[in-house]
C-alpha cells in the first residue's frame, strides 16, 4: 500500500493507494469553486433584494427557481436597505491598491458634498415647483448621472484591405456602464491640484445629472463619430 499526499487550498490530504491501482479520491474529482464567477453558466445569480423577491412572489415565479442551482452571494452583497450595487461598483472603480476602506470614505465624502450643494439649492429656490425639481438623495443623483453618461454606440476597429476602419456598432449594457463610470472618474482626476477628489467628483455628478458637463459632451462626441462613420457599418458582417 502506498500513501499519496494531495495539497488543496493549503490543506494536505493523505490517501492510501494499492499497487497497480489508478485510484483517485473523490475530493479531486469535484470542481473547486473559488467564487461566484467560477460557477457554470446554468447557475443563476442570487436574488437577495427584497424588492426583486416581492416581484417573484407577485408573478408566481418563485416556484420555478426552487430546483435551479444558485450561486452564493458576494461578500459585499446584502439585503440591507442601505446596499446599492451601483454604489458598490463605483467604490470598486475608485479603489486603488486594495484599500477599499479609503475608497468608501472618498465616495461617502463626495455624497456629503452633493447633499450640501443640493440642500443649498433647495433653500435658494423661490417657488415650490422649483423645490420639487431638486433631488436631495445623492444615490438618485448618481443613478441619474451614470444613466446620462452611458453611450448607446461604440466604434470598433476592423481591418479591411490593409486599412483599419472605425466601424460603429451597438454596445453591451455592461460595457456602457463601465465606460460611464470610467469617464466620470477620468473627468474627476483631470482637475486642479487645489481641488480635492470628493469635491470634484460631486461637481461632475451634478453636471452629469443635469445632462451637462465634460462626460456628457464626451458621450455626444462619440455618438457624432458613430454617425459620421455609419458608411462603414456594413464591415461588421463581412
Amino acid at each position: 500500500m502506498n500513501s499519496i499526499r494531495y495539497k488543496i487550498s493549503g490543506v494536505t490530504y493523505s490517501v492510501l493507494q494499492a499497487a497497480n491501482c489508478n485510484f483517485r479520491p473523490a475530493l479531486l474529482q469535484c470542481r473547486l469553486y473559488s467564487g461566484p464567477t467560477s460557477f457554470p453558466d446554468y447557475f443563476r445569480n442570487p436574488i437577495f433584494s427584497k424588492e426583486e423577491q416581492a416581484k417573484l412572489i407577485e408573478f408566481n415565479e418563485l416556484s420555478k427557481l426552487a430546483s435551479t442551482p444558485v450561486k452564493p452571494p458576494g461578500v459585499s452583497e446584502t439585503s440591507s436597505v442601505y446596499y446599492d450595487p451601483l454604489v458598490n461598483k463605483v467604490i470598486n472603480h475608485v479603489m486603488k491598491m486594495g484599500n477599499k476602506n479609503l475608497a468608501r470614505q472618498i465616495v461617502e465624502k463626495a455624497f456629503e458634498n452633493v447633499k450640501r450643494l443640493q440642500i443649498e439649492r433647495y433653500h435658494l429656490a423661490s417657488t415650490p415647483e422649483e423645490k420639487e425639481k431638486v433631488i436631495l438623495n445623492p444615490k438618485d443623483i448618481l443613478h441619474k448621472a451614470i444613466e446620462n453618461c452611458r453611450p448607446l454606440l461604440q466604434l470598433l476597429p476592423i481591418k479591411r484591405g490593409g486599412i483599419t476602419y472605425q466601424v460603429p456598432g451597438p454596445i453591451t449594457e455592461k460595457r456602457s456602464l463601465f465606460l460611464a463610470i470610467k469617464w466620470l472618474l477620468e473627468a474627476t482626476n483631470d482637475k486642479e491640484r487645489t481641488i480635492h477628489f470628493p469635491e470634484q467628483f460631486a461637481w461632475e455628478l451634478l453636471d452629469a445629472a443635469n445632462n451637462t458637463g465634460k462626460v456628457v459632451k464626451r458621450k455626444q462626441d462619440l455618438h457624432r463619430q458613430c454617425e459620421a462613420n455609419r458608411a462603414y457599418a456594413h464591415y461588421r458582417w463581412q
